[in-house]
């Protein structure tokens, strides 16, 4: 798999591209890949960071990093992809302009995406108007009910098993562990504190039970401003089950399977443990929603 900023660091060749956000990587949006690997061709996917609405000024709520969609669209047997940086520079150019400096040198033969896909200053441009200037497109209609909003909705009410049912996975939070205040450890049950990138959901308060990409533990995951101890600042709090080692600085990506439950005041610290003790055990009979095929639908 390659990754470059600019199609001509990709070797001259003719393609079939797929363009869009791919945030999330749902199933809407592999529907987009399915139609772009039957043509036959190498497929590339031309995809944007950061996400257009952010130089536009509007509110985003990120399903993924810019660095787990990349591994996803791999995951689904994408070879090449364009990672365009979404500048001012780059929504300025007309349709013509974004044509002749992307589409040329990608080798494009055809160009698959969806039917609300817009490109060039504007939006002014579309795949109607690169299929009048003779190039062979592909419009791919939506999965029914499948859209980045509904999933948004879905983990703003704390349904991971909904969202995990559009998007063909589990939900996954990506973050960095930095230190904390140690309050789980001092509980008994050890916590990896997450940091995340600006503008990546994190689904509504609570606990949840999921598992560590990678590391493969089970996890038990506290989502909110810690009530128990008066409130304060929104934090994301791993506890890895049955594991023991120094995680500070590491990326951790973590599935979420399951809510557990609302965040609560206890009458003591005794008895917030006792319920974090039923928690982990939860966690451990938890079910992963979704399984991950690992690569594109047949």
């Amino acid at each position: 798999m390659k990754v470059v900023r600019d199609p001509v660091d990709l070797p001259p060749a003719a393609r079939t591209v797929a363009i869009g956000s791919f945030d999330g990587v749902h199933l809407g949006h592999r529907r987009v890949l399915d139609t772009a690997f039957e043509t036959g061709l190498p497929v590339a996917v031309v995809t944007f960071d950061p996400h257009p609405r952010v130089l536009l000024g509007q509110p985003v709520e990120l399903l993924t990093t810019l660095e787990r969609k990349v591994e996803l669209l791999a995951e689904y047997g994408v070879e090449e992809i364009v990672v365009l940086r979404f500048d001012r520079e780059l929504a300025a150019l007309t349709p013509k302009e974004f044509s002749l400096r992307y589409l040329g040198p990608l080798g494009a033969q055809i160009v698959v995406a969806g039917p609300d896909f817009r490109f060039g200053h504007d939006r002014s441009g579309d795949l109607d108007l690169l299929h009048e200037e003779g190039m062979l497109t592909r419009v791919v209609e939506p999965v029914p009910g499948v859209s980045s909003t509904t999933i948004r909705d879905a983990l703003h009410e704390g349904d991971v098993g909904a969202a995990a049912s559009l998007l063909g996975h589990p939900y996954e939070l990506d973050g960095r562990v930095v230190p904390g205040l140690a309050r789980g450890a001092r509980l008994g049950f050890p916590t990896a504190n997450l940091v995340f990138a600006p503008h990546q959901l994190v689904p509504l308060d609570g606990i949840y039970a999921g598992a560590v990409s990678g590391l493969g533990n089970r996890a038990a995951v506290s989502i909110g401003v810690n009530v128990h101890f008066g409130g304060g600042e929104r934090r994301v709090e791993v506890h890895l089950i049955d594991f023991s080692g120094d995680l500070y600085g590491q990326r951790l990506v973590v599935e979420l399977w399951q809510r557990l439950r609302d965040e609560q005041v206890f009458a003591s610290d005794g008895a917030l443990a006792e319920q974090i003790a039923r928690d982990v055990r939860e966690a451990k009979e938890a079910v992963r929603p979704v399984l991950l095929d690992g690569g594109r639908q047949s």
